[in-house]
């Protein structure tokens, strides 16, 4: 079976491609501005409870640790399926493709619980300037693993129906690179929020 690095591109293509790639880490870095601002802002209102919940009411350290433990293993299948991806194996490219999306999937349907768990207890955006800053931040973050797990089965199904082309595997090398992206956001949100609001 030939690898990715066998295909043959025109000089073209691959000038195509170098610009896409340009063009995504122009919004990678466009989205790290907006995650800076996020941080800014829950830095300057965590302190702003209004009375209400702080975040040793309402932070889970169990909870936490166990989506920072998904989002880190989802990272780390997907780095398998890039090096399926190089060796040209489309089977195991699916399948690890496919264990990335549950485990980003788990990561989301805990991070649902947490939210609505709060809420039920008084504790939602509403309450105070740190809860505030609080949802939107995570948010935000949520949303993009949301994205993430949708272009994720975009990709499962392109490279099944398309197979590993060049174009396919560069879309799913700028995945790869949003994906890393977001597991390097929430460790800075597990370190920066969870941590010292538990402490």
């Amino acid at each position: 079976m030939s690898s990715i690095a066998d295909m043959t591109i025109s000089p073209r293509d691959a000038e195509r491609y170098e610009e896409k790639d340009f063009g995504f880490w122009l919004y990678l870095m466009s989205d790290a501005v907006i995650f800076a601002c996020l941080f800014a802002t829950y830095l300057v209102m965590v302190g702003n409870a209004a009375g209400g919940p702080t975040p040793k009411d309402v932070f889970s350290l169990e909870r936490a640790a166990a989506e920072t433990a998904l989002l880190l293993l989802s990272s780390t299948t997907f780095g398998v399926a890039a090096v399926a991806l190089s060796a040209g194996e489309r089977g195991k490219v699916l399948m690890w493709l496919a264990v990335t999306f549950l485990l980003g999937a788990g990561f989301i349907v805990l991070e649902f619980g947490e939210f609505s768990g709060m809420i039920a207890e008084g504790a939602g955006p509403d309450r105070s300037g740190f809860l505030s800053a609080f949802f939107t931040l995570v948010g935000t973050h949520g949303f993009h693993v949301s994205v993430g797990l949708i272009w994720i089965l975009v990709m499962i199904g392109q490279v099944f129906f398309k197979g590993l082309t060049a174009p396919v595997a560069s879309r799913l090398m700028r995945l790869g690179l949003f994906w890393h992206f977001l597991d390097i956001i929430w460790v800075v949100i597990f370190s920066v929020v969870y941590l010292p609001g538990l402490m």
